[in-house]
């Protein structure tokens, strides 16, 4: 992270992501400066007990097509919040933190969970997540590529 903004990496509008530490590879993002919270797709999410903390069970469906690859995911409940989705509608949902991976690029995020099969894409990220992280072109798409399903462990393994 750095105050410099010419240091910064820039995102386009829309951009591939990986989540590591829930084995997703690769998941469409959103790109939103407008919404200030992130949120990922989830088909099923179910509350359970672990070492005295609340954690949360939840499947996700990251490619939009198709619908029989469901990844099972388990985190620890950072918080439950009130959100408004874009048409206004106010919905109490899980938050979770967890690293989000842009090309070689790794931040630690809050993420909300809940069901965005209605919408383009399987993941929006909020300007809290990108702050002093990215520099956003509301032209560009990709412009870091897809992540690197064979070198993410590498580039994790030597950020821990």
């Amino acid at each position: 992270m750095t105050d410099n903004p010419t240091l910064l990496p820039l995102l386009g509008w829309r951009e591939w992501v990986a989540l590591p530490e829930f084995g997703i590879a690769q998941i469409k993002a959103k790109i939103d400066t407008g919404a200030r919270s992130s949120a990922l797709h989830t088909v099923t999410q179910e509350l359970y007990r672990k070492g005295g903390e609340n954690w949360l069970m939840f499947t996700v469906q990251p490619k939009q097509k198709q619908g029989d690859l469901l990844i099972e995911c388990h985190a620890p409940i950072k918080d439950r919040r009130v959100v408004s989705d874009s048409g206004g509608h106010k919905q109490r949902r899980y938050v979770i933190e967890t690293q989000l991976l842009f090309g070689e690029h790794l931040i630690k995020a809050e993420i909300t969970l809940t069901n965005r099969d209605s919408m383009r894409f399987r993941m929006l990220l909020g300007r809290t997540a990108m702050n002093r992280h990215f520099l956003i072109d509301p032209n560009a798409s990709y412009l870091l590529g897809k992540p690197d399903a064979v070198n993410y462990d590498v580039l994790l393994n030597n950020r821990r």
